[in-house]
């Protein structure tokens, strides 16, 4: 697969878990986020909970178990932190979920991933 293939595939992955957040109540707030210390997918608020959300998206379903770690995790909050004077209220509870998606199959919404 090609850099140019997997990136229309990373950005329709994240169109499902958009679309798969707003038919659960999120609101979405910020769609790839870059900062100096990385780069958040999808921003998203439900009540009041801001979750900085990592889309990652395999052609099968089973590559899944394999698509996040704690590299890619750490950056995710690099840049929430980074992030959170501008998005986040008062009394937000702050989170980082992970959204999985593959072909033919629902999307997983792992919420509350990271404690550091």
């Amino acid at each position: 697969m090609t850099r140019q293939q997997a990136e229309q595939r990373g950005r329709r992955g994240e169109w499902v878990a958009e679309i798969w957040l707003r038919l659960h109540g999120w609101r979405v707030l910020g769609r790839r986020i870059k900062t100096k210390a990385g780069e958040v997918d999808l921003i998203a608020r439900k009540k009041d909970v801001l979750a900085f959300i990592e889309v990652k998206t395999r052609a099968k379903a089973v590559d899944l178990n394999h698509a996040i770690d704690e590299y890619r995790l750490r950056r995710v909050v690099a840049a929430a932190q980074y992030l959170l004077p501008r998005y986040a209220k008062p009394k937000d509870g702050i989170r980082i979920d992970v959204i999985l998606i593959a072909p033919w199959q629902r999307p997983q919404h792992i919420e509350d991933v990271w404690r550091g």
